[in-house]
């Protein structure tokens, strides 16, 4: 066993449920536990894809079970279990690791989500919710200051999160009202335009934004996908794990997207 403590998975599963509560969501795959594994969970890894680098690496770390934003499987897959999806299966299988996964939850979570936890690191404070599912937090600084202009939040943005990044559009004025919606969120940039913001932080940009951002006046910031969301599920497993008593490790796989 991983821990001196153990649960049932059952206890680990209801837990997570009643924090993100699944049922609520239209999501483009199933959430809760994709792949059942051994029925005691003493060790709970956490990571943003269920890539065959992370399962390899939680396999090492003596994972029972493996808490994830991405998981296996989503809507339009064939449904075959060939190639890379034999691979990750076949390592999950092989040590009996159970694997959940939440996706559109994980976002929407107003405390350990990943919008809220992008949030808490840029030192804003959502005032409310824009999009669809009400997916996309809006919001301002904590401190009640304005951004001076867009290439401050720009630098703040590339100092959080340690990368580069990519701006469109430029504010006519000190950036007072922010939007921002982690991962692939870009189709999310007229609610936010619609919503009042003055800018908007995603993961990605598509080609019609870029045009959006400069006829609207409204700064599109695109900070990489999984940049922007690796820190909603560390947060909530070492949530959940504390309330089980159970040891939780979170590892990051690297991914330039």
């Amino acid at each position: 066993m991983s821990s001196a403590h153990a649960i049932d998975r059952a206890a680990l599963l209801a837990a997570c449920n009643a924090e993100l509560q699944p049922e609520r969501f239209k999501d483009y795959g199933p959430n809760g536990l994709q792949v059942e594994g051994k029925p005691r969970i003493g060790k709970l890894v956490s990571g943003v894809t269920a890539s065959r680098a992370l399962i390899d690496a939680a396999i090492d770390a003596g994972a029972d079970a493996l808490f994830v934003h991405h998981g296996l499987f989503w809507r339009g897959q064939d449904g075959t279990v060939t190639g890379w999806m034999k691979e990750r299966l076949k390592r999950l299988l092989a040590h009996d690791i159970n694997l959940l996964a939440y996706h559109l939850p994980l976002d929407a979570h107003p405390t350990w989500g990943n919008n809220a936890q992008l949030g808490a690191r840029l030192g804003l404070v959502a005032t409310g919710r824009f999009g669809e599912q009400d997916l996309g937090f809006i919001g301002q600084r904590a401190d009640g200051e304005a951004f001076a202009d867009a290439d401050v939040l720009a630098w703040q943005l590339e100092h959080v999160l340690n990368r580069p990044l990519i701006t469109v559009g430029q504010a006519p004025e000190a950036i007072e009202k922010v939007a921002w919606c982690t991962g692939g969120a870009q189709g999310y940039f007229e609610a936010a335009i619609a919503a009042g913001a003055q800018a908007f932080i995603t993961g990605e940009i598509s080609e019609p934004q870029a045009h959006l951002a400069r006829e609207c006046g409204v700064v599109f910031y695109a900070c990489g996908h999984h940049a922007t969301e690796r820190y909603g599920a560390p947060a909530m497993a070492a949530h959940v794990a504390g309330q089980l008593g159970i040891a939780h490790e979170f590892i990051d796989i690297d991914n330039p997207a």
